[in-house]
């Protein structure tokens, strides 16, 4: 089957755009929460605060026989002065044995009085799997502030290696491609904050990074290939062209990208919760650089070449000089 997906273009950037103004919207609504402030919740690593994750030991008798009350555990946070948390269920071997919360500072003395207290009112704790970390404010903005600029500093080296291996137009739809990629991602993880509380840390920050070379990389095949074309035809139509390169290389693209998602899927499956939202940042950020690099920079570069033919053929029409010429 031979895909002509610049037929198609239109429809192809208008389910990009409807993505990503339910991203750009979803980061509106969330900024003007009061429990978030921000275009996507964030966790522990940028806000600073206390993380406890304290997990049921089923090993007892009886002791995981009821399911979690989460109402319960928030009356345990607010009798402790912690009202204001962010508590979450975490599954534990397909039930929801453990809790995880997110609140300020808390002293040695006020972590030990709340967990005593959470385990007086659903059950005995497992040592083994309770985790407590705590950040600084300070760092947390200093992580934030460096993993911005290394967002901008890569999308800077992209659009110079771009300019130098092909033509600026190739360099600026490859950003835009880019561009695509990281809003439908951070929109997608806008929307899970204000729906299922998802949080992102600094390997959200790692995760976009690597979506940007991933994606990237997919492009310049497409390009590569284009390239070649136009130097062997260059007579023949942009949209022909484009054509042919996106189906000789779609297999290569499909096979790589599902090779790829299959790992990551099964990280997301049973790599535990710290990888859980990373991998899903890739999941979706691939997918995405897959879909870019075949429907958007492809179709846009075809789009802005047959506008430059078009302008060259109108500035190439002869002038009607008859009325001239029967004035003179």
């Amino acid at each position: 089957m031979k895909l002509s997906i610049n037929k198609s273009r239109s429809l192809w950037w208008t389910i990009s755009a409807a993505i990503i103004l339910a991203g750009i919207i979803s980061m509106v609504i969330s900024w003007q929460q009061p429990n978030i402030h921000a275009p996507l919740r964030p966790g522990l690593d940028f806000i600073g605060g206390t993380r406890l994750q304290f997990v049921r030991d089923c090993t007892k008798p009886g002791n995981c026989d009821k399911p979690i009350n989460i109402n319960a555990v928030r009356e345990v946070a607010k009798a402790q002065g912690l009202g204001d948390s962010s508590i979450q269920l975490i599954s534990e071997n397909g039930a929801e044995n453990g809790v995880l919360i997110r609140t300020k500072d808390l002293t040695v003395d006020q972590r030990t009085k709340l967990q005593n207290a959470l385990s007086e009112e659903i059950g005995v704790f497992d040592p083994q799997k309770n985790q407590i970390d705590s950040v600084g404010p300070t760092l947390g903005k200093e992580l934030l502030r460096s993993g911005l600029l290394a967002l901008i500093v890569s999308f800077i080296g992209i659009t110079i290696y771009m300019s130098f291996r092909f033509q600026l137009d190739y360099a600026v739809f490859a950003i835009v491609a880019l561009f695509h990629d990281i809003l439908i991602t951070v929109g997608v993880f806008s929307i899970l904050g204000l729906v299922a509380g998802i949080e992102v840390d600094s390997l959200f920050i790692v995760a976009l990074l690597t979506i940007t070379g991933f994606s990237v990389n997919d492009t310049v095949v497409i390009y590569d290939r284009i390239r070649e074309t136009i130097k062997i035809n260059p007579e023949r139509p942009i949209a022909e062209i484009v054509d042919d390169a996106v189906n000789q290389t779609l297999t290569r693209s499909i096979n790589t990208t599902l090779t790829v998602l299959l790992t990551l899927t099964s990280i997301f499956l049973f790599g535990g919760e710290t990888l859980r939202n990373f991998s899903l940042a890739l999941i979706i950020g691939f997918t995405m650089g897959a879909y870019s690099s075949i429907f958007i920079a492809s179709t846009l570069l075809t789009w802005w070449r047959e506008r430059g033919e078009s302008q060259v053929v109108e500035s190439l029409e002869p002038i009607d000089t008859s009325a001239s010429s029967q004035d003179s």
